[in-house]
């Protein structure tokens, strides 16, 4: 008599739930530090891949405990890191310094574990704001620019007492790395006119202005020259001897006296 057995072979197969979040816009600044935000449930066997949506590029790996960064693309080499000591913690949130306008875009979190995945998007919107206008006169003209400034900024004349004089409309250039420069000029500007050129962009806006020349009479022992000035807080402050020599700059509540 012969015996037959049965081999019974269980398969068990287990399926990674896969959660996505909804996208998040991050705002930063041009050349400065941004935190790009990716938070997770905490497992074992933890995968990370922060990925440019764009370009598909590689902007940080995180998996064996350590960081991955042979395949980082070459643009965020030495600009990237992770939060070495929140990461097994549910925080894979990435730090990007000397932030660009090429970066703007979608970024991708993709954090995996034994038990989930999930992906986390987020869109990087960079600006550079305007942080300085010049304003100054060249033989028979009044000049105002402005540079490093994104997006694309604007230039607005006006004059104290107001004027119905025409004023001209600014030239804009923008550089390799797509930061914008504006300047405009008035020719021939009036004598009983002050002028006042404002430049607006990357969520700013600042003023300068050139006052009309002021007859004083002075004396051995000095004398003070007025300076009116607008009721907006000021950044800076410049005074210049015919126009081209610079004999104090106050920058803050730094003051240089050259």
């Amino acid at each position: 008599m012969f015996a037959c057995g049965r081999v019974v072979f269980l398969v068990v197969v287990t399926f990674l739930r896969t959660v996505q979040a909804s996208t998040d816009a991050v705002p930063c600044v041009a050349m400065e530090t941004c935190l790009l935000p990716c938070k997770f449930s905490p497992g074992g066997d933890l995968v990370v891949h922060w990925i440019q949506e764009k370009t598909k590029h590689n902007v940080h790996s995180f998996y064996h405990d350590q960081n991955q960064l042979g395949a980082q693309d070459p643009s965020f080499r030495g600009r990237t890191a992770l939060f070495q000591d929140q990461i097994f913690g549910g925080n894979a949130s990435l730090r990007l310094t000397g932030v660009t306008i090429q970066d703007q875009g979608l970024y991708k979190c993709y954090t995996g574990t034994n038990e989930r995945t999930m992906e986390v998007f987020i869109h990087l919107q960079v600006n550079a704001p305007v942080r300085r206008v010049d304003i100054q006169q060249a033989e028979d003209s009044i000049t105002c620019s402005s540079e490093g400034i994104y997006p694309q900024p604007g230039l607005t004349w006006s004059t104290r007492p107001p004027s119905n004089r025409s004023l001209w409309s600014p030239t804009v250039q923008q550089t390799a790395q797509q930061l914008f420069s504006i300047s405009s000029s008035v020719p021939n500007p009036a004598a009983d006119l002050d002028y006042i050129c404002t430049v607006s962009g990357g969520g700013t806006k600042r003023t300068a202005t050139w006052a009309r020349p002021t007859s004083i009479n002075g004396s051995e022992s000095g004398t003070t020259i007025p300076c009116a000035s607008l009721p907006a807080p000021h950044t800076s402050l410049t005074w210049r001897f015919n126009h081209s020599h610079t004999i104090l700059k106050q920058n803050g509540s730094s003051y240089k006296v050259s």
